[in-house]
């Protein structure tokens, strides 16, 4: 198999957790936004930028994916196995980190949604904040993933 197509495919695997995991998400917590907007239509504002917060994992692994095979790969000279493998590894572990930080961020954000009517919105701004700690290992999976290539490329930090 062509080196550059598997290292190609360990870059796409951070995209792909960003988009499985952002899917899962978005859609729990937009079903719960559903139930919540049903019975009180007045947190609609809040229902979706709840719900909206675990899309931007997908932006992560685009982004690991667009600075991989655009400024990583065509620097490497004399692509070996052990770096492909590398490539594979760090892809992988930033499919894991944009995965479970998108779906766990939207489990979070659903229960938040759920407790609106409950606390009369006053519930919104604790959730933004543990929301956004569960984000952080998105953007940590990003930038320890794209660090992790620059040094397996050789490149200078």
């Amino acid at each position: 198999m062509d080196p550059v197509m598997v290292a190609t495919l360990g870059l796409a695997l951070g995209l792909a957790g960003g988009l499985a995991g952002s899917s899962i998400g978005t859609a729990k917590a937009a079903s719960a936004g559903l139930r919540v907007l049903a019975e009180e239509p007045a947190f609609f504002r809040q229902v979706i930028i709840l719900a909206a917060l675990p899309m931007t994992q997908t932006f992560y692994g685009f982004i690991f994916a667009l600075l991989g095979t655009t400024t990583v790969l065509p620097s490497i000279h004399g692509l070996t196995s052990l770096k492909v493998g590398a490539f594979l590894g760090v892809g992988i572990a930033v499919f894991c980190a944009e995965f479970a930080s998108a779906w766990m961020q939207g489990e979070v954000c659903m229960s938040g949604i759920l407790e609106l009517p409950k606390t009369k919105g006053g519930i919104w701004v604790h959730t933004l904040i543990l929301a956004s700690y569960v984000e952080l290992f998105g953007i940590l999976g990003l930038v320890f993933g794209y660090l992790m290539l620059i040094i397996i490329a050789g490149l200078p930090i």
